[in-house]
């Protein structure tokens, strides 16, 4: 099992171009649909309590998965699996940097690139949105804190943190509301 699930994060670290929010529609796929190590709720779960440990996403979401699965060293296995093929191909990019940084077909390939990574981030946002049960009632939260996060510099922290106020404080008065 630990085997199958190193080979599994690694598969993942090694082919996904752009980073920890572009592996999650992959991650979603080999753990909840491919291998079923758990459903789409467990999986969502996972993603906002690794997205809001420090660190580098990928590596929480491995760390995190790996966890629930085998237990710490899941966890270890899923950090050095997903962590691993990065690690490599930023040692040979630079040892062999200088020889290629100025090459068109790199530059071009880097440009071709950056809007599938733009797709595969916007991705699991729809998917999150529907597992969060985001309807035409509530789209305004989402909407609002990217606004104030894009256009006005707000910190996402202090977003977070009005957020989990606003949660609390909203179900604090429908509970006292239905009593």
């Amino acid at each position: 099992m630990l085997l199958k699930f190193f080979l599994t994060c690694n598969k993942i670290g090694a082919f996904t171009l752009g980073g920890g929010y572009a592996m999650i529609p992959i991650m979603e796929r080999e753990f909840v649909d491919n291998n079923k190590w758990m459903d789409r709720q467990e999986f969502m779960d996972i993603m906002v309590v690794a997205q809001s440990t420090p660190g580098i996403f990928a590596i929480d979401m491995a760390s995190h998965i790996g966890y629930k699965l085998k237990g710490v060293w899941g966890g270890i296995v899923g950090a050095v699996g997903i962590a691993l093929p990065s690690i490599i191909a930023i040692i040979i990019i630079a040892m062999f940097f200088h020889n290629f940084k100025d090459n068109p077909w790199v530059e071009k390939f880097f440009k071709g690139v950056r809007p599938t990574v733009v797709a595969l981030i916007a991705s699991p946002c729809f998917k999150m949105a529907k597992t969060a049960n985001i309807s035409w009632r509530n789209a305004w939260i989402p909407i609002v804190c990217c606004l104030l996060i894009a256009l006005f510099g707000v910190s996402p922290i202090y977003i977070i943190i009005a957020a989990g106020v606003s949660g609390y404080l909203y179900g604090r008065w429908k509970r006292q509301r239905a009593e």
